[in-house]
């Protein structure tokens, strides 16, 4: 069997994804990039916001068309197929199975049902199936569902309440990705700090799954990406100033800096706790990058309540930040609120609060000119103006989210290599860099 694959939303679904299509190939499917090829295609939808739904269902449509071709069978998946299964399949009958999270277990008997695919289990279950264009860079999701109640959050309604991954499961799966080629594990959650808080009284903890990761791999690069400030532990900013292969990087989000705002946004944390905390992780992570999340044009936000926000952000010099403004997801607490911000405002305060970013990234950047630092090559391009020949990232740049570093004589190394090299500039969310050797 021929499968085609189209994965859509976040890094967590892109897991979910290359889970599920390592459970077909292990029953004989070849993934394929032509999805007109395909015998089966297999949709893994979003449904966090409208745009994503709308791409969702634009993707589904597009699969089912291609049915009029050689495409025998299109199974869509994943957050919009959770939350509107009936909805969709009433309104597009032509896709020939959805799955919501709780019914994932059967998609290999109903393709086998339909002489799709063989029953038999596979030799080597389990084993992800990697779906990107960096296989040095993989993502590790150690939870699912959420716990928080964010109002304006539709997560748990699609995702369910948190559980954690068993410790010997992740590990496994790690070791697999480093049999893969991973340079640098991503480790990706709703709150990585929640971890192992429902796997028993005295049970592991998220220190504990990097000790362990530590020790049973030799991947160069861990990174912790959303981690709510109250799952921050002493233990674990511990671990992180000691251990170089957990990189000093930190997705932290606040959402807001107004008492009144993230009260009613039912955030866990106030303005105080962060500015303690902030000061804190400083002091104790040499030369920690912390990135963060805001959202603007919440219901009742006034103008006090944004120049609070932007006022913060001015103070707390974060190095990154990822900023949107608020859209109602119904089933949420705000969907009711009567008090939203008009369209064109939002649009203002987040273009503002992107612009005051940008320069604060500028300036925090420009401290490591000079640095001699380990570069991970990301891909190898034709040189430009500066002589670049590569692309790739220090630590303080994550995957696809932040900026990136060009490097200069160092026509030697693959993508997956690390280069040693002296950062020469910076720009707004870039570097540039020569190599040293």
């Amino acid at each position: 069997m021929k499968l085609g694959v189209i994965s859509l939303g976040c890094d967590k679904a892109t897991v979910d994804s290359e889970r599920l299509v390592g459970d077909l190939v292990g029953h004989g499917a070849v993934v394929t990039p032509v999805l007109p090829e395909a015998d089966v295609i297999l949709v893994n939808t979003c449904g966090f916001i409208d745009a994503a739904k709308q791409e969702s269902i634009d993707a589904i449509l597009a699969a089912a068309k291609l049915k009029e071709g050689g495409v025998k069978a299109v199974v869509a998946v994943g957050c919009l197929v959770q939350r509107y299964k009936q909805e969709l399949t009433k309104e597009i009958p032509e896709v020939d199975l959805f799955l919501g999270f709780s019914e994932l277990h059967h998609l290999v008997p109903e393709l086998a049902q339909r002489g799709l695919i063989a029953d038999p289990v596979a030799a080597h279950p389990g084993v992800r199936q990697f779906l990107g264009t960096q296989s040095h860079v993989r993502y590790l999701k150690i939870s699912e569902g959420c716990d928080h109640t964010c109002a304006f959050c539709a997560i748990p309604l699609m995702r369910g309440k948190h559980r954690s991954e068993s410790l010997t499961g992740l590990v496994r799966e790690a070791q697999q990705l480093e049999a893969q080629g991973a340079k640098e594990i991503n480790l990706v959650a709703q709150d990585l700090g929640h971890w192992g808080r429902d796997l028993g009284l005295g049970g592991p903890k998220l220190p504990d799954l990097l000790e362990t990761l530590l020790r049973e791999t030799a991947v160069p690069w861990f990174r912790l990406l959303y981690v709510y400030s109250a799952g921050i532990s002493e233990r674990l900013v511990e671990l992180m100033a000691r251990e170089s292969r957990i990189v000093p990087y930190i997705d932290m989000p606040i959402q807001h800096a107004s008492d009144r705002m993230l009260e009613r946004m039912r955030r866990p944390e106030r303005i105080r706790t962060l500015r303690e905390k902030l000061a804190w992780l400083r002091g104790a992570i040499p030369d920690l990058a912390i990135r963060t999340t805001c959202l603007v044009g919440f219901p009742g936000e006034t103008e006090a309540d944004f120049r609070a926000l932007v006022g913060f952000l001015e103070e707390a010099q974060f190095d990154r930040m990822g900023a949107f403004a608020y859209s109602p997801q119904e089933g949420t607490r705000a969907a009711v609120y009567e008090d939203d911000v008009e369209e064109g405002v939002k649009r203002d305060r987040l273009e503002e609060v992107v612009e005051v970013q940008r320069a604060i990234s500028a300036e925090q950047l420009s401290r490591f000119v000079g640095r001699e630092v380990d570069v991970l090559v990301d891909r190898v391009t034709d040189p430009d103006e500066s002589g670049a020949t590569h692309v790739g990232r220090v630590q303080w740049q994550a995957d696809d989210v932040d900026g990136v570093t060009y490097l200069s004589q160092g026509g030697w190394e693959s993508p997956g290599g690390f280069v040693r090299a002296r950062i020469t500039a910076s720009e707004d969310y870039d570097f540039q860099a020569a190599a040293l050797t």
